[in-house]
């Protein structure tokens, strides 16, 4: 991989603890107030390790600081008939798809004390779609147009990020078995003429959401050189309930 900042790998013990949790197929609003709330625990000392969350999402459109309005290809009135919801959020990058079928890793991620600049996080970020692609036959890489993963000229996966405060949230997408349409109805990430893949459709075959979700415990710790705990169904519920009272 590529060199981390702390030198040759260390061995499993000697590792910095993170949190896996798996939140299942949560709304995005929901989540989105479970990293802030997350973010704002970690800066303020308030928890001492990193959590990395894993999700799917129902059908919603996000638009980055870059806004995207201009690259959404119809009507709101549309979408809502779509039962898709369009939210305005500060990460980076301009519009994104999110639906169920897609797999979605944030990671609540202390940069600063981890001594990881930014662009070497998002290669990691990239890294870990690549080893998913790859442990399913797929060949995947990087791409100078656009952050993300790509297969030949169809994009795999994105990646959108916000730090405050030396804390990284928001984090990466990969498609493996959602329905690609909604994306034909924006330039997703802004961009002209792209086409979005899945890896259902690079394998022809169907894909089991979990199968793939198992992949992550076995390239995470070394990806991101941490030792990773995955905690209890209940504890991301509670998560939840914790942090979005009125849902």
């Amino acid at each position: 991989m590529k060199p981390g900042p702390h030198g040759s790998p260390a061995s499993v013990a000697e590792l910095p603890a993170a949190a896996l949790v798996d939140l299942g197929n949560q709304p995005y609003t929901r989540v989105h107030q479970l990293q802030r709330a997350l973010v704002a625990r970690r800066r303020a000392g308030g928890a001492a390790e990193d959590v990395f969350l894993v999700t799917e999402h129902p059908g919603v459109f996000t638009f980055g600081r870059r806004g995207g309005r201009e690259n959404l290809l119809v009507t709101p009135t549309f979408l809502d008939q779509a039962e898709i919801a369009l939210v305005e959020v500060e990460r980076g990058g301009d519009v994104t798809y999110h639906g169920p079928g897609q797999l979605i890793l944030y990671p609540i991620l202390h940069l600063a004390q981890a001594g990881m600049r930014l662009a070497e996080y998002v290669w990691r970020l990239e890294e870990v779609m690549i080893r998913l692609a790859a442990a399913c036959g797929v060949t995947a890489g990087r791409d100078r147009r656009n952050h993300g993963v790509w297969v030949a000229e169809r994009k795999l996966g994105s990646v959108g990020i916000a730090v405050r405060h030396g804390v990284a949230f928001h984090g990466m997408a990969v498609n493996i078995s959602l329905a690609l349409t909604p994306f034909s109805w924006v330039n997703p990430c802004g961009l002209i003429g792209v086409k979005m893949t899945s890896l259902c459709r690079e394998t022809g075959r169907d894909l089991a959401m979990a199968t793939v979700k198992a992949g992550l415990e076995d390239h995470l710790p070394a990806i991101f050189d941490r030792a990773f705990i995955r905690m209890p169904q209940e504890y991301g519920d509670a998560l939840i309930d914790e942090t979005n009272p009125d849902h």
